[in-house]
């Protein structure tokens, strides 16, 4: 094994084999294992094996290879179970790289047990049954492209949503709308996407550009080839065959919920109050709330006539520093002007990273020479209707772009992602001062979190959306599941850059202030889509819509809603929400009525590698006459009142 490569990313004891279809199992027929995923040079396996009938909780299946000078021995570290199912349940200790282990001596090379052990690339895998709520455990199912079924793995000490945790990191698994049960396993790895791609003939371009379009652009790529992507996945999603029952499961209770799986029963929602927004704050208002030093006041108060009525356009250049966290809501006005010498001379720092930059060291510095192209890409068709952005050399444009790109020197790991210059354009807009549009900007980016790479981020979201939707209105649910548009992929670009395509440019500035506020919780913003597919409700359930009907329908309300009517209904929503009683504590922990369930544990878990680099230095201060002054970036329009 000399030059491979063993990385344990998941380990879980207490992995059952039953042997046996009958519903008593005997102890001879349950054979309990250990479960792991195992990154191996290119490729990642998931192996089961047998614990050892002389009884080790840790059978071995890595050791230390002789050959490297380490002694050979059959410990290994034990593993932590905490005997139920927390959501951090992945083991990522630092640990000696592994390599795969010789038969212990005398142990015979295959015994009846020894011989139900199997490993599988995840490759292989075509798709995954969860078992049927009303276990004592859970069990999964593994079904591979060749179409036989792997033994069902029983989880009597859980993990079952820890696993399916750990291999959403290297597959897509989509749930069927039909059976939500099945999950469909598709290759992560773009160029296995290109492949299915082009077999498929999902696209008229070519396929590696696409999938490459997809990485950087995912919404604008995915509507715009999306009426066939719904075509095959109408086809795909269907039952399987191989989703039937197998004969060595046990029979089903249909009443308790499975381990870790909290189970939406119909909730009985009380009638929905009537909401009236207040008119925006004003300057003369917002003076009320400074106090002596310049202090702000009554913060939590102020908030919330924020979060009622929004600001006035003139007053939105100094309440978005706070509301953002570039400003301090405690600070006095002359911390605050101290605090803005510092982030000044922080930010023409960094911005001279890449200003420095020769072309000829440019081209071999093919990060920085992509993130430049697709800024400058990005910045020439942003918000070019509007007069601070309209006409050629334009020097708004040019603030975006040096903005963007000195954001990749602040976040090295996330660099520039397609869709951030649609955030930062009503942040330069309004602030109108580079220095402090950035770091508003920065602090947008820290609330906002969905340009990650793994979009972790967005799949909680469009998980959380769908779970709200399913408490406040099943019907609209369903109705969508039997168009095969459950999945709520429709809302993704809702999401990524908060409606900024879907409301007109004013609406927008009052739609992010308000949320910004945090009130009244932390996902307002979903609350939002939940509204918008309210109002339409109707005119998607009546009118006999396709899923492609429906995507269309979506895309024709751009720049066709008022954001008074949505925020109005969205906090409506919100109070007959958290009237109700009986509210769901998965869907407190959205609203923020509840905190989330943590394990308790000693302490938390470690990342067993770096993801990214670490952010490099900046170079010294700059010496004052080289730095601009805050207020020298861009002073070009006063703000008025309809954005245009």
């Amino acid at each position: 094994m000399e030059g491979s490569s063993y990385r344990v990313v998941f380990e879980k004891g207490g992995v059952y084999l039953h042997t046996s279809a009958r519903k008593h199992q005997d102890p001879d027929s349950l054979i309990a294992g250990v479960i792991r995923v195992v990154e191996k040079d290119s490729d990642v396996f998931l192996h089961w094996a047998p614990v050892e009938e002389a009884g080790d909780p840790t059978q071995i299946l890595f050791k230390k290879d002789p050959s490297r000078g380490e002694p050979s021995t059959s410990e290994e570290e034990p593993t932590f179970d905490p005997g139920y199912e927390p959501d951090w349940a992945v083991i990522s200790t630092v640990r000696p790289q592994p390599h795969l282990a010789e038969p212990r001596k005398g142990a015979e090379p295959s015994s009846s047990r020894s011989s139900w052990a199997f490993s599988v690339s995840l490759g292989e895998l075509k798709s995954i049954r969860r078992s049927k709520p009303g276990l004592s455990w859970a069990y999964l199912v593994l079904v591979t492209q060749a179409g036989g079924s792997l033994p069902a793995l029983h989880f009597h000490r859980g993990g079952t949503r820890a696993l399916l945790r750990v291999l959403s990191r290297y597959l897509l698994l989509a749930s069927s709308p039909q059976d939500s049960r099945l999950y469909l396993v598709f290759p992560q790895d773009p160029s296995a996407l290109s492949d299915s791609f082009h077999h498929l003939q999902l696209f008229d371009q070519d396929s590696s550009n696409v999938v490459s379009r997809f990485l950087q652009d995912p919404y604008s790529t995915t509507f715009s080839s999306f009426s066939r992507v719904t075509n095959f996945f109408r086809g795909a999603l269907q039952p399987h065959p191989e989703g039937a029952s197998s004969p060595n499961l046990p029979p089903l209770p249909d009443d308790e919920p499975e381990p870790g799986f909290e189970v939406i029963s119909c909730v009985e929602l009380g009638q929905r109050p009537t909401v009236e927004r207040a008119p925006p704050v004003t300057e003369e208002e917002w003076n009320r709330y400074v106090g002596p030093e310049g202090r702000l006041q009554n913060v939590p108060e102020l908030k919330n006539r924020i979060f009622s009525g929004g600001l006035s356009p003139g007053l939105r250049r100094e309440a978005w520093k706070f509301l953002l966290g570039y400003l301090s809501w405690e600070s006095s006005a002359e911390e605050h002007k101290a605090h803005v010498r510092k982030k000044t001379d922080e930010y023409f720092r960094m911005k001279l990273q890449w200003k420095s930059v020769s072309a000829e060291q440019e081209r071999r510095n093919s990060l920085l020479h992509g993130y430049r192209s697709l800024i400058e890409r990005d910045v020439s068709r942003t918000d070019r209707t509007n007069k601070f952005y309209e006409g050629p050399e334009n020097p708004g444009l040019s603030l975006l772009h040096d903005i963007l790109l000195t954001y990749c020197m602040y976040h090295f790991d996330l660099g520039y992602v397609q869709g951030m210059s649609d955030l930062l354009s009503p942040i330069l807009f309004v602030v109108q001062n580079e220095v402090d549009a950035f770091w508003c900007f920065c602090g947008f980016m820290e609330l906002h979190g969905n340009f990650e790479e793994s979009q972790e981020t967005m799949k909680r979201q469009l998980g959380q959306l769908l779970l709200l939707l399913r408490v406040l209105d099943q019907p609209l649910c369903d109705f969508l599941d039997s168009q095969d548009s459950g999945s709520l992929c429709f809302c993704f670009r809702w999401l990524l850059i908060w409606f900024k395509r879907e409301f007109p440019f004013p609406d927008v500035l009052r739609l992010w202030e308000v949320l910004w506020t945090g009130l009244p919780g932390p996902n307002l913003h979903l609350l939002v889509a939940c509204a918008i597919l309210d109002m339409e409700r109707d005119t998607l359930m009546l009118s006999g819509f396709g899923s492609n009907e429906i995507l269309k329908h979506i895309n024709e309300l751009t720049m066709k809603l008022s954001v008074e009517d949505v925020l109005t209904r969205a906090e409506a929503l919100y109070r007959q929400l958290t009237a109700c009683p009986e509210l769901p504590h998965n869907v407190q922990e959205i609203l923020g009525l509840a905190q989330p369930e943590e394990p308790s544990s000693p302490s938390p878990p470690v990342s067993p590698m770096p993801l990214s680099p670490t952010r490099a230095p900046l170079p010294p201060p700059l010496p004052e006459e080289v730095i601009p002054q805050p207020d020298s970036s861009l002073e070009i329009l006063p703000e008025d009142e309809d954005g245009a």
